[in-house]
């Protein structure tokens, strides 16, 4: 029987967590692309897969071109996810007197399997290991730190909370939030609520913003249409608010109510649709309603409206009615917005153009109901 490839190298173990087995090592930089896969993060119908950005060619590039410039000194760490397949054997002999006994040293072995199914994951340094595998010097010993883990959700929160301080793009954040329940910083806490209502009205099939939603798994879709970043936004702006149309569902000790808000996403969303029935589902460059401009705007409507429609017996019918009285005024994908002196398409995404739009609805909005238009 022919004996499976592997990997071993020198390695020092220590442990984190609730006896995370963690590992640092040297590896050739031609060596991590035979070990270890680059999970990318994309959709199937079971639902999101990997973590990792797509490659950034220029970036690979550049750090190719600096590798091949001659010695350099390149000292920074890729950090990889490891299989439980690994194996470790702690070297013997005596210890040093007075040593700090943080950790032990041994020999890591690593198996090596086709691309695919390899028994590590890129966790950071991702654009490093693409252009260590190009380099003319293939020998270029490069610090590696890897974590013993097969749970992919312990995966991401680590891939979230390593980049955390870098330029990752904030919808690749945002789409990986919902993912994980490990504590997380409070800033990323606060956006994992609503990342999660984000999700779960792009993935609910009686919700309106089924498919349509532009995540970085689905950028490649045409019918993915209205941003994450701008739904996110606007239900972010209604969680602040102890009054707002979501945020009354928080309740300091007694839990959050998260059925009842995406309940009140439903009912709102599901009456703006069916308000507008020629602007909705169209790209952004035919109706504006589904333009990020439009999106926050109408997000900013929900909380009156909302927090109106919850005294009345019935709520759908209350807040149809409320967008039926507005509907006349609104110029999503034709004509001229009367009292912005803007035509339907002249909107754009800049702070100036939301805030006018929205405080147009809102006031609108209000004069319509005491009947002052």
């Amino acid at each position: 029987m022919t004996a499976r490839a592997q990997l071993s190298v020198r390695a020092i173990r220590a442990e984190q967590g609730q006896g995370t087995n963690i590992f640092t090592f040297f590896l050739h930089g031609a060596d991590i692309t035979r070990i270890a896969d680059i999970s990318r993060i994309h959709r199937d119908e079971k639902g999101l897969k990997g973590f990792q950005r797509g490659e950034i060619r220029a970036h690979v590039r550049a750090i190719t071109e600096f590798l091949d410039s001659g010695p350099v000194l390149f000292p920074n760490a890729i950090i990889l996810a490891l299989s439980s397949e690994v194996g470790f054997t702690q070297a013997r002999g005596r210890k040093p007197g007075n040593m700090s006994e943080v950790g032990e040293a041994g020999t890591l072995t690593i198996p090596i399997y086709p691309e695919g199914r390899r028994a590590a994951w890129i966790v950071d340094g991702q654009q490093r290991s693409l252009a260590l595998s190009h380099v003319r010097d293939k020998s270029i010993a490069v610090p590696v730190v890897g974590f013993v883990s097969d749970e992919v959700e312990t995966q991401r929160a680590q891939f979230i909370l390593v980049n955390k301080a870098k330029p990752l793009p904030t919808r690749l954040i945002n789409e990986l939030l919902p993912e994980v329940s490990v504590l997380l910083p409070r800033d990323l806490a606060a956006r994992q609520l609503p990342s999660a209502l984000c999700e779960a009205l792009d993935r609910d099939p009686s919700s309106p913003f089924h498919d349509l939603v532009r995540r970085e798994s689905t950028l490649r879709q045409k019918a993915a249409i209205v941003t994450d970043t701008a739904l996110i936004e606007t239900i972010r702006q209604s969680l602040r608010s102890p009054v707002g149309a979501l945020g009354h569902f928080r309740r300091n000790g007694g839990g959050t109510d998260t059925a009842a808000m995406y309940d009140t996403l439903l009912v709102y969303w599901k009456a703006v649709r069916e308000t507008f029935p020629d602007a909705w589902g169209r790209p952004p460059t035919e109706s504006r309603l589904m333009h990020s401009a439009g999106i926050r705007a109408m997000g900013a409507l929900m909380d009156p409206i909302m927090l109106r429609a919850d005294s009345s017996p019935d709520r759908a019918a209350t807040v149809q009615h409320v967008l039926q009285r507005l509907a006349p005024h609104c110029h999503w994908t034709e004509g001229c917005w009367s009292g912005l002196d803007l035509a339907w398409n002249a909107i754009q995404s800049t702070s100036q153009h939301i805030s006018r739009l929205t405080d147009h609805l809102l006031h609108l909005e209000r004069d319509l109901a005491q009947g002052t238009p």
